[in-house]
């Protein structure tokens, strides 16, 4: 049986003891004793552990690990050796010396921690972040909005073309008059609190969007593939809801911030970085959601105070219906960032049935004259 001198630290008292440690491979045990001891200690060798923090000098020390709920009372004791043969010999004989034990309970502790985190993440995200978004669009001063909304139309000029600012701004005389008097018709019936900035850019894209500070843009693309004057109404009714609601402002606060949440909580490595696109896209498509229904109800209730039929909106869903295939998108609904365009065309239409009397938005030539602008 192996011997050596070593050391005991019994964890109630600062004194160290010196204790004669007898290695029993047989049995399974590290026995010692000493002077300071009411009677001889064994320990099982399966249930030695090194500590994490190892003395320099050759010494090994080691604690004993014991299931139970007394369990942390034995933490606090441990045994020391600096004798050379005893020590290899106790890591070829412990089969579990350099093993990291879980405590009970760990893992629900671990758990809970980790869930707790993920609601604060969440409600940062889909309670506290909206609401100061919201109410920092409300607090912005509108020049600083409007220069804002600017920056955004000529990056999307540059977008769409590479061109530098002006180049694409449709600017026919003719043109500009019939989207005014559009504008009119549709506005002269509210209180509108921004003062609209209408463009026209000169490009196939069939498309319109609304930027902050009152900033809208056509796409000569939707002029083009417009059945009516009623169709350009309504969609721009709908971009001027968007204005109205400071979608573009408070989408633009919201994304910056729970961007930079996330990066903080996922990381900024290649994975990170791809688990923030997709959950800030899941997010932004949620509250696009939300923001596209509100500029419907919006457009409808603005086209129904111009006198405007609604069905040349409805028209409109149709041919982003047809661009989709004829069954709407194939994404499903919680990653998409519009509502399904067919229920968009049923509203539309419906509300078309119920409007009492209506007269066109523009007469044949100032249609014509709207078609032509970029000419």
């Amino acid at each position: 049986m192996l011997e050596a001198d070593g050391s005991f630290f019994d964890g109630s008292s600062a004194a160290k003891h010196k204790v004669t440690l007898r290695l029993d491979e047989a049995r399974g045990f590290l026995l010692f004793d000493g002077e300071a001891l009411e009677q001889p200690e064994a320990w099982p060798l399966a249930e030695l552990r090194l500590l994490r923090d190892q003395p320099a000098g050759g010494w090994l020390t080691f604690a004993l690990h014991i299931e139970g709920e007394d369990e942390t009372l034995h933490h606090e004791a441990r045994l020391s050796c600096r004798d050379g043969a005893m020590n290899a010999a106790l890591r070829l004989a412990a089969p579990n010396l350099s093993r990291r034990d879980i405590h009970k309970g760990t893992g629900v502790s671990v758990f809970t921690k980790l869930s707790l985190a993920v609601v604060a993440v969440l409600a940062m995200i889909f309670v506290i972040l909206p609401a100061m978004a919201t109410s920092l669009a409300y607090l912005m001063p509108r020049e600083r909005e409007v220069q804002f909304g600017q920056a955004v139309v000529n990056q999307m000029e540059w977008f769409l073309s590479g061109a530098r600012t002006g180049e694409l701004a449709c600017d026919s005389p003719e043109g500009l008059a019939a989207l005014a008097k559009m504008e009119t018709r549709l506005t002269e019936a509210r209180e509108m609190e921004y003062e609209l900035d209408i463009k026209v850019f000169d490009h196939p894209m069939v498309n319109a969007f609304a930027a902050p500070g009152g900033q809208i843009v056509i796409v000569r693309g939707l002029l083009d593939k417009a059945t009516s004057a009623e169709a350009v109404a309504g969609v721009l009714a709908h971009e001027i809801g968007h204005v109205e609601n400071r979608d573009a402002t408070i989408g633009a606060l919201r994304a910056a911030g729970s961007a930079g949440l996330l990066s903080m909580v996922l990381g900024d490595f290649s994975g990170g970085a791809l688990a923030v696109l997709v959950t800030e896209h899941l997010i932004s498509s949620s509250y696009t959601r939300e923001a596209e229904g509100l500029a419907d109800d919006f457009a409808l209730e603005t086209l129904a105070k111009a006198d405007v039929s609604s069905e040349g909106l409805a028209s409109f869903f149709d041919y982003i219906l047809s661009l989709e295939g004829g069954s709407g998108s194939s994404l499903p609904g919680y990653l998409s960032t519009h509502p399904p365009s067919q229920a968009r065309a049923d509203k539309s239409r419906s509300f078309a049935t119920a409007q009492a009397v209506t007269r066109p938005v523009l007469s044949p030539e100032d249609w014509a004259a709207l078609k032509a602008i970029c000419d």
